[in-house]
């Protein structure tokens, strides 16, 4: 099967694509910025911050709660979201299967490229047990000059693996990641859960991905059936 596959490797994200980490991170996002006196609903939270990180963020927290954001802050937020995440987390359904499958057809030329620090990209994959198909494969936007909407995290994930970016599929969840997957120069499949008539989904599409799809199990036959000449 690998020697039809339209792609030498396949570079997924890892929030929101393999684990269902957003609504957890987002709630303990929003209880420590209402501590520093931003308050708002988890859905406001989601839909503020969701594909960015914190860190990034630093100037929009400072304006709305008139507090500097610190090192020592931040290291708490991650140690609380750390905490919560590894009580709480479950995998994306059908994400278990389709690593799986991919992995296999391409020998293992797969990568998971996230906008998140390191340490937490790991807890997440050691706890839903897919660590194991991305051993050494693993790339950080916190380890990168820029991180995602910019393109970096991706073309060192391609780089790493030896391949082309413009060889490579991409899987994201946001328009800050596809942004990321486009520029880079991959072929990007939006994931959108929430159906392909949910805003997500078509922010998604007028970002210009490839293809926009609802169900994680479908991931592995939409890569095989992808013909780029439409």
């Amino acid at each position: 099967m690998s020697a039809t596959l339209p792609f030498d490797a396949v570079l997924f994200d890892c929030d929101g694509v393999l684990v269902d980490s957003e609504p957890i991170t987002n709630r303990v996002l929003r209880d420590m910025l209402e501590e520093l006196g931003w308050s708002m609903t988890l859905e406001e939270c989601m839909a503020t911050f969701v594909g960015k990180a914190v860190k990034d963020e630093a100037a929009q927290i400072e304006a709305r709660t008139g507090q500097r954001l610190t090192a020592d802050w931040l290291a708490s937020f991650r140690e609380r979201r750390n905490e919560a995440l590894d009580r709480e987390l479950l995998v994306v359904p059908g994400a278990l299967g389709a690593v799986r499958e991919v992995h296999a057809w391409l020998g293992g030329r797969v990568a998971c490229a996230s906008g998140a620090d390191r340490l937490k990209v790991e807890l997440q994959l050691d706890k839903v047990g897919l660590a194991p198909f991305f051993r050494n494969r693993i790339f950080s936007g916190h380890e990168t000059p820029r991180s995602k909407p910019f393109p970096d995290v991706y073309l060192a994930a391609a780089r790493a693996l030896g391949v082309d970016p413009k060889r490579c599929a991409v899987v994201e969840d946001t328009v800050t990641g596809a942004r990321a997957g486009l520029d880079a120069g991959a072929t990007v499949f939006g994931y959108s859960p929430g159906g392909l008539s949910h805003s997500s989904a078509q922010a998604l599409r007028a970002m210009g991905v490839a293809h926009v799809f609802a169900d994680m199990a479908q991931l592995p036959a939409l890569l095989a059936g992808f013909d780029a000449r439409g």
